[in-house]
């Protein structure tokens, strides 16, 4: 039987037969979405090794916790195994002890803004430059701008002030602008 997660097939129905142990249903899952979790690792994780053992990781998580799993409609899967994602990489980042680099006062001055120059570089580009931000940098700068989160869900999730999460992401940002506008 060769399940895939087409426009046709039941999104639902392929969860409810991963649950039931069907290894079939399971690899079209993890087919599905293997790329953008890796993708996802990556940025949080500069290690290729590294990500792909943490989101192996998040996938047996997943896979193991599914009978948990509220269906919620289409997308509801890749919201939650992205949940799971983040969260295992996080737990990576802890157990490396995440450092946190404290701004001084004369560190808020705004750079100039770096314009349109982003338009210029390639995602990859500016994946690798990101990847190349302080840890604690790097970690707040996804959670607020990829996975969209606030500074005060960043706080507790990071066990940190909002007021570090601001200033990881000024500083992040800073880094940002200065790297940007020396590579162009």
């Amino acid at each position: 039987m060769n399940i895939s997660l087409s426009h046709t097939t039941d999104e639902h129905r392929l969860i409810i037969q991963c649950i039931k142990g069907d290894e079939q249903a399971r690899k079209a899952v993890y087919m599905q979405y293997v790329e953008e979790m890796m993708v996802l690792c990556l940025r949080y994780i500069a290690d290729r090794e590294d990500a792909r053992e943490v989101m192996m990781d998040a996938f047996l998580k997943f896979f193991n916790s599914l009978k948990d799993f509220e269906y919620r409609g289409q997308g509801s899967v890749r919201a939650w195994l992205k949940k799971i994602t983040v969260n295992y990489c996080l737990m990576f980042l802890r157990k490396r002890t995440m450092a946190f680099d404290q701004l001084n006062d004369n560190s808020h001055s705004e750079l100039a803004s770096a314009g349109d120059v982003t338009g210029q570089m390639n995602v990859k580009d500016i994946l690798k430059l990101i990847h190349e931000l302080p840890p604690g940098c790097k970690t707040v700068f996804n959670l607020y701008v990829f996975e969209e989160l606030t500074h005060k869900d960043i706080a507790l999730m990071l066990n940190i002030t909002e007021g570090t999460s601001k200033s990881q992401l000024h500083l992040a940002r800073k880094i940002l602008k200065e790297k940007i506008l020396v590579n162009t």
